[in-house]
């Protein structure tokens, strides 16, 4: 019988370097693994990789101008059931021209407050946003002679769980408990 040339004669016997080479090669991915591993485990354990922000909206109201005032507030509750926090960063409205834009409501010594501008209001992880004249709100350019009982739609712009629609009811002041 002839040996074919690609058919080794003799039988493969491992020897300490073959073996050596073997694990050594076997340890780099086995440590990026472990490595990998461990990292997302602290990830995790730290509370950072929890379900994403999921947002409602509910409780929509858009307070009637009074007069010839140039601006009103729209108010919104946002309720976060994720376990991450969001934050509000842009309201937009078809139905409003001009630039509508986010406040927060500060006190003063005394019983005097203002309104103070911001770029976001924040939307904690599993809880909710309830923004009313004594927290934060909408500041909304008043663009057209609205009646109580209209619907007015809204985007809210999130920074994590995106645009979420709205339609908010046109209400007297003090007409919803606030």
């Amino acid at each position: 019988m002839t040996a074919h040339p690609w058919i080794p004669t003799r039988r493969w016997i491992p020897t300490r370097r073959s073996l050596t080479d073997t694990l050594l090669a076997a340890i780099a991915p086995v440590c990026a693994c472990v490595l990998a591993l461990g990292g997302l485990s602290a990830w995790a354990a730290s509370g950072n990789a929890g379900s994403p922000p999921r947002i409602g909206v509910t409780h929509a109201r858009l307070y009637l101008p009074f007069g010839d005032v140039p601006e009103t507030a729209a108010f919104f509750r946002v309720t976060n059931t994720g376990d991450v926090p969001d934050r509000l960063v842009q309201v937009t409205s078809p139905a409003v021209a001009g630039e509508i834009s986010l406040s927060r409501h500060r006190m003063c010594k005394g019983a005097s407050g203002f309104r103070e501008s911001t770029d976001s209001l924040p939307v904690p992880a599993g809880g909710t946003l309830d923004m009313s004249p004594h927290s934060g709100d909408v500041t909304v350019p008043v663009t057209r002679r609205w009646q109580a009982g209209d619907l007015v739609p809204f985007t809210l712009h999130f920074e994590h769980a995106g645009r979420v629609e709205a339609l908010a009811v046109v209400v007297r002041p003090g007409q919803d408990g606030v």
